[in-house]
């Protein structure tokens, strides 16, 4: 074990001595006070030009320690941040050392020299440590055990109460990695709380989120003392290391007391809304470019509308099944603004010089040649609006737009499930049934985006 065998030899390495007793559970190892930083992790990181370095510069950089490998969840890593509050970044070495927390309990201010170690970044992660190879590539590895005396130091200054930066999952950014956060009013999901925190021997995620519906993963250790406890039902604050992997941001405990899930959870979030506001507003078949075509929507309400569960139907000719669909799911219109659709966005954007909110098929509500007609139904499975006639080949009737478009009314603000000949200003090659004559070209008779 660690505290029989490589405190013993880190302790007679090191020259100086902090030691109150003999008594091993109450030993405070070796400290050193006559070691100062001479540089910040920002010029440490300013070394790294893209590949693997080892570092040639009498350089010390100082930190305090924010991980605990005393429950199993970190093994052979130090996470540490350069302030014990308000930090400004964090970094990680390598170290082959089991129960390191007995060296380097959390809130201990340690010091590094930086010569001879090596500085490598995986994943947008810089990390300190030895080397490794495999595979023909070389990149940071574990440092020795016997290495770690000779570049990590314990100051004499004691051990400092770390606290936590208060977050947030909407503010998170990339540059807190390797950094102590505390997040408040997060739970886990309820799918996930029939396990337990991780699969024996596996390193698990399992998700975190908060009232908003913003999520984080906690990653866990296969072989944390936790591992098979089950994941609490509650909701409240948890305390951890953040982690990155690439874009990617994970949070790892120290142990079970870095949560406090006490509090009620929150209340059912609703992603699903209907409105009588959104309306199909332009639907376009340009007579000189079939690849032109589109069709748009609006949201005449002054707020915001998240269109998840929302659909577009279209019902091809006679059709009374439907024939294609568009699931807007993922989406949001702005007040008082356009939703622009198009099955063909290369043409779309060389002909009107802007992109579509969507991108979709052809043969989709958006690629009508004009005797087509499209419904907009809500997350409940009711038709909003309409055009057209279900059932009735758009052909000679006031539903047609072949080789024009169809215009909604400016005066319309409010949808209509059923179709409306008087709601619409609707253009084509034939004129028939008080329909207007005038086949439209693009871009020029078009106005995709403008209401």
């Amino acid at each position: 074990m660690f505290r029989n065998a490589i405190l013993p030899i880190f302790l007679a390495l090191l020259a100086q001595g902090c030691i109150n007793n003999n008594d091993f559970d109450s030993l405070a190892p070796a400290c050193s006070d006559g070691i100062v930083a001479t540089n910040s992790f920002e010029e440490l990181k300013s070394l790294y030009q893209g590949e693997l370095l080892q570092i040639q510069e009498d350089w010390v950089i100082e930190g305090y320690v924010v991980s605990s490998d005393r429950a199993g969840n970190f093994f052979s890593v130090l996470h540490f941040q350069d302030k014990y509050q308000n930090p400004e970044g964090g970094l990680q070495i390598e170290i082959d050392l089991r129960d390191s927390y007995l060296l380097f309990e959390p809130g201990q201010k340690i010091l590094i020299k930086l010569k001879g170690l090596y500085l490598g970044q995986s994943k947008g992660v810089f990390k300190l440590g030895g080397t490794f190879a495999a595979f023909g590539t070389t990149s940071v590895g574990r440092l020795p055990a016997l290495k770690v005396p000779e570049h990590v130091f314990r100051s004499c200054e004691g051990v400092q109460n770390i606290i936590p930066k208060q977050s947030s999952l909407a503010n998170l950014t990339l540059d807190q990695n390797n950094t102590l956060v505390q997040f408040d009013n997060l739970e886990f999901v309820e799918e996930e709380l029939d396990q337990s925190f991780a699969e024996p021997q596996e390193e698990t995620e399992r998700t975190l989120i908060d009232c908003d519906g913003n999520t984080i993963m906690l990653l866990n250790s296969g072989f944390a003392d936790f591992q098979d406890d089950m994941l609490p039902p509650g909701n409240g604050s948890i305390v951890g290391v953040l982690l990155t992997e690439n874009d990617d941001l994970f949070l790892s405990i120290r142990d079970l007391t870095d949560i406090n899930f006490t509090n009620e959870r929150c209340p059912e979030l609703v992603t699903e809304f209907t409105s009588n506001q959104i309306i199909i507003s332009e639907l376009a078949d340009p007579n000189n470019n079939a690849g032109a075509r589109f069709l748009e929507l609006y949201n005449a309400a002054d707020e915001a509308l998240d269109m998840n569960g929302w659909l577009l139907k279209r019902y091809t000719n006679a059709n009374t099944e439907v024939s294609s669909t568009i699931d807007l799911s993922g989406f949001t219109i702005e007040g008082s603004s356009t939703f622009v659709i198009s099955p063909n966005d290369t043409e779309f954007e060389s002909v009107y010089g802007i992109l579509p909110d969507l991108a979709v098929s052809t043969n989709s509500p958006a690629d009508s040649n004009g005797d087509d007609n499209v419904q907009l139904v809500d997350p409940f499975g009711t038709v909003i609006d309409v055009f057209g006639i279900i059932g009735e080949d758009g052909t000679g009737t006031n539903h047609e737009f072949e080789d024009g478009r169809a215009s909604r009314n400016l005066d319309v603000v409010f949808s209509n499930p059923i179709y409306s000949f008087s709601e619409w200003s609707i253009f084509n090659d034939t004129g028939g049934s008080g329909t207007i004559n005038d086949p439209q070209n693009a871009p020029e008779d078009f106005t995709p985006g403008v209401r």
